[in-house]
């Protein structure tokens, strides 16, 4: 069993990548072999050949549900029995939820002010008794993690723990997969929160191809993994509303991520909102696929940098589509 932040050594991108690799078969029969397509539209606008991972299409709506699965599957028969608490923006509860439901698993989900309704009534729905606390993030992860230790149940963070990166980490094994015979990709873009995404997917692929460009984006209305790792250190940092929910909010002072995040990522553009908003109308418009506002962060970073990707290979994952209706209406009719 791996363990969170503060229990043992910290993980070496080799080996998150190791774990992802062990754990994608285990993963294989409950979730969704999530497709890459090619973007024309994308490739004719940046000059480069624009590869999209679909994991909006995931179960859950987002790439979640794999680090859900992943930790409830590494937990003992006792732990799973005394159930799981956890804190999410939604995303992760929701997958945490879902997980929880296929393998009997009670879950207990801490939820900040403000967090998206279509993510917490689809929560309750799967059975997950649901907690609002706090006003950011990290306040719920903190609270969380105080009632897990209070009650002896297992703590599942949305992004700190081994187990929950090398379920995120899958998606490389399966770019890999699919890219078999192919050239190497040059750059890869992807959504940064808690950096549990971008640690799992880089440790695999830079191993793979160590030349491998990882662009770790953000919103710049919350980027406080950004600016820790400029700064060197974990910063206390409040952050301001944003369409990609699914990013915002604080870092626990002691995540294992941060170390593999100045391991593995090269740079870390943000993106502001009305950016974000024009990346979701495009991606519903051309690509014809439904995203949230943290896969578009990804997109709008691209799209920022242009023709400098001119004859590149470039993926971007597009990271969930649980978006609200009132958002969703919200960004097509300032797009009008």
């Amino acid at each position: 069993m791996s363990a969170s932040a503060g229990e043992g050594p910290r993980p070496s991108g080799a080996a998150i990548a190791d774990a992802a690799r062990a754990v994608e078969p285990s993963l294989r029969p409950h979730v969704l072999e999530t497709g890459i397509e090619l973007s024309s539209a994308l490739g004719t606008r940046t000059g480069a050949t624009v590869l999209l991972k679909l994991e909006n299409t995931q179960r859950t709506g987002s790439f979640k549900a794999r680090g859900a699965l992943s930790k409830l599957l590494a937990l003992g028969q006792a732990e799973r029995a005394r159930g799981v608490v956890t804190a999410s923006s939604g995303n992760h509860g929701l997958a945490l939820a879902w997980a929880g439901k296929a393998l009997g698993v009670s879950v207990e989900v801490h939820v900040p002010l403000g967090a998206s309704p279509a993510k917490l009534s689809r929560i309750t729905a799967l059975g997950a008794d649901l907690r609002i606390e706090g006003q950011d993030g990290l306040d719920s992860e903190l609270a969380a993690r105080s009632v897990a230790a209070e009650s002896g149940r297992a703590y599942v963070s949305p992004y700190n723990d081994r187990d929950v990166i090398a379920g995120q980490g899958t998606i490389g094994v399966e770019i890999l997969r699919a890219l078999a015979g192919e050239p190497p990709l040059d750059a890869l873009f992807v959504a940064l929160g808690g950096g549990g995404l971008v640690a799992g997917i880089a440790s695999v692929l830079k191993e793979a191809w160590p030349d491998l460009e990882v662009v770790a984006c953000s919103p710049a209305n919350s980027a406080v993994m950004a600016e820790s790792v400029r700064a060197g250190r974990i910063l206390e940092m409040r952050s301001e509303p944003t369409l990609s929910d699914g990013t915002a909010g604080g870092i626990e002072p002691d995540s294992i991520t941060f170390g593999l995040c100045r391991e593995l990522v090269d740079r870390y553009p943000t993106v502001g909102e009305e950016e974000i908003a024009a990346a979701m109308r495009h991606v519903l418009e051309v690509e014809h696929t439904l995203i949230e506002g943290a896969a578009a962060v990804p997109v709008a970073a691209l799209l920022r940098e242009g023709g400098a990707h001119r004859g590149r290979r470039v993926a971007v994952v597009l990271c969930g589509a649980n978006v609200s209706l009132d958002t969703l209406r919200t960004v097509l009719s300032a797009g009008t």
